[in-house]
């Protein structure tokens, strides 16, 4: 846009408006709760699956290609709930139920979907485990430490054959595995065998049990912090988030909304975290939609595929990672037709997991303009696997960075820590515990109840807390200089890694108690290809050529900070990827920071040293 021109107008979300009550503490904590109630939710999400079915049996439920023509495949609400009342009765056969979990080791797949579906039918937790811990894993730890806690009755493992050494590695066990692979050995009971079974009286008496407090899922937390940790995950947690959403729902305020319009969901995010199950998953049953399973990921390798299912869905909503959302805007900027596809039906996009750079966000309305002459709503939601979603952007913000307001029904409590507020919330989503760990239970619960995330906000204007609040990055990240300067992580990496993409795809940043930050960046492997390739294949070479331009990224970057806590002084290349096995980075690709560091200490010494250590560049 030229400077002085007016932008055009968001296209409206169907949101009610910002309505948030503050309450002070003379301990200085701060109390935020919305003051639109709670809305309409489902029983339980089993039951709100059979209420879509008796309502549209006929409409497409799940979509996904399959794996040999490419061909979309299509399971309706109707057959969905034939299929779960089939697999519900099949595991009240072989044991499973309330105290007899069900764990899945599979991709997000139709049969994935229908195996978590219908064990939650009969009250047998579904957990759904990071599939790189079975495929990527060396070790199998997080694997045999996830099995040990949950102590299934039932493995589901689609396609057995690539999943036949994790679980052997969890060794002689009870358990009943269940595969779509017909090449298993006699013992691995099929799918589709299992998916034919004649329902009985059971299934119906084992749902009308089902309440608030009944167990739906086993969620692991990302494994940021040590191992994973199981999170029992309620019916009444899943439901309630619904219920928050339809709190601030408001359809009457887009003049576009078409009740009979079925809404398209296209979603690669895995079903073992809260984003990908509990909010689009959920949402997409609540709502009546259609789930485009997307078999593409947010890597070199993998995105052709996303950019070639939004062709085929031209999806209502999209949500994902900043660094998908970059990948799509360099596809979208070279590709009129995939524009034009992408924003046909488009109503908002989401993002989470990272903060969205403002230059993204202005590739993106700049394309938005371009295709429909309006700007989108980019919207966000926080939360954690602890707590599903807790805030959310229910407004068209102007800016980036904003996590929202709480959603009705819950209330944050922000707790001065140091120079930041930190954020604990209390409400019906909030986990009742970690399972088994009552030691742990006891530090992550304040003395009033509320859940300790152990992030920081900030108010975009403190007098005005309808305008929202700013992530502030994770309080046990910040660190001082040896000035006594505070370096918060939270805000500085995100915007560092920005004014590096697309060369580079995340950062660490170092400099405890040192006189200056630094940074390891990981390169963004396909364009370091592109250096190689350039250099004849001399990765030396290219590799030097890669680095000078980090470089000058970062000195450009640092020329616009003033101070000493946003100006990175020394970056190294790392050429060792994040390990998953070390917990350096999780499935969802989030880096942990002080992990990082602490295993790569002999990397951060060689930093610091004077003179600094081989490919260590002075800015």
């Amino acid at each position: 846009m030229a400077e002085g021109q007016t932008l055009p107008q968001f296209r409206l979300l169907p949101m009610k408006a910002p309505d948030i009550q503050m309450t002070r503490k003379d301990s200085g904590a701060i109390y935020l709760t919305p003051r639109q109630a709670p809305g309409n939710r489902p029983q339980t999400v089993p039951h709100c699956l059979d209420q879509r079915a008796g309502e549209h049996p006929d409409r497409p439920f799940l979509r996904e290609r399959d794996l040999v023509s490419g061909e979309w495949q299509t399971l309706t609400y109707g057959e969905a709930k034939a299929i779960t009342d089939s697999l519900a009765q099949a595991f009240l056969d072989l044991g499973a139920g309330p105290d007899a979990p069900v764990m899945i080791l599979s991709a997000n797949s139709t049969r994935a979907a229908m195996v978590i579906l219908a064990a939650q039918k009969i009250g047998a937790p579904a957990a759904p485990i990071s599939v790189p811990y079975s495929l990527m894993s060396s070790d199998f730890e997080k694997l045999r430490h996830c099995f040990g806690a949950v102590k299934p009755a039932i493995i589901f493992a689609e396609h057995y054959k690539s999943f036949r050494s994790a679980i052997a590695a969890l060794g002689n066990t009870d358990c009943k595995v269940i595969s779509a692979d017909p090449g298993g050995d006699n013992t691995v009971r099929q799918y589709d065998d299992l998916a034919a079974t004649v329902p009985t009286e059971d299934v119906a008496k084992a749902m009308a049990s089902l309440n608030d407090d009944s167990i739906g899922k086993y969620l692991f937390t990302s494994g940021s912090t040590g191992l994973p940790k199981p999170v029992p995950t309620t019916q009444g947690a899943m439901c309630s988030m619904i219920s928050g959403q339809e709190g601030l729902r408001d359809d009457s305020r887009d003049p576009e909304h078409d009740p009979d319009q079925v809404h398209n969901v296209l979603d690669w995010l895995p079903w073992n975290h809260i984003s990908g199950s509990n909010v689009n998953f959920n949402g997409a049953i609540w709502n009546g939609a259609t789930f485009w399973i997307d078999d593409g990921k947010p890597t070199p390798a993998l995105f052709q595929r996303t950019i070639d299912n939004i062709r085929d869905c031209s999806p209502s909503s999209f949500g994902t990672a900043p660094i998908a959302l970059a990948m799509l805007a360099d596809a979208m900027e070279a590709d009129d037709t995939l524009l034009e596809a992408f924003f046909k039906n488009m109503r908002s996009i989401g993002y989470g997991g990272a903060t969205l750079s403002d230059d993204l966000y202005d590739r993106l309305q700049a394309l938005a303009i371009k295709a429909t002459g309006r700007r989108i709503p980019i919207i966000t939601m926080y939360g954690a696997t602890e707590t599903q979603g807790i805030t959310v952007v229910h407004w068209e913000a102007e800016r980036v960075g904003l996590i929202g307001l709480p959603l009705p029904g819950m209330t944050l409590k922000l707790v001065p820590n140091g120079a930041k507020l930190e954020v604990r919330v209390k409400g019906p989503s909030v986990m009742p515990g970690y399972l088994d760990s009552p030691e742990k239970n006891a530090e992550v619960f304040d003395e009033e109840g509320y859940y300790c995330l152990g992030d920081a906000v900030t108010f975009v204007d403190e007098d005005h807390p309808e305008k929202g609040l700013i992530f502030d990055g994770r309080v046990g990240e910040d660190f001082k200089l040896s000035s006594g300067t505070w370096v918060s992580v939270g805000t500085l990496r995100p915007d560092f890694v920005a004014a590096c993409s697309p060369l580079i795809f995340d950062a660490v940043i170092a400099g405890q108690d040192k006189n200056f930050a630094s940074a390891m960046v990981w390169p963004s492997q396909a364009v370091l290809e592109q250096y190689f390739k350039a250099a004849d294949g001399d990765q030396a070479k290219g590799l030097k050529a890669f680095t000078d331009d980090v470089a000058n990224r970062a000195k450009a970057f640092n020329a616009g900070e003033p101070g000493s806590s946003r100006r990175i002084k020394r970056l190294l290349v790392l050429t060792e990827p994040p390990s998953i096995d070390a917990g350096e980075i999780t499935d969802k690709g989030y880096v942990n920071q002080r992990l990082v560091i602490d295993r790569r200490a002999g990397l951060v010494a060689g930093i610091y040293a004077d003179p600094p250590a081989e490919g260590v560049v002075q800015l």
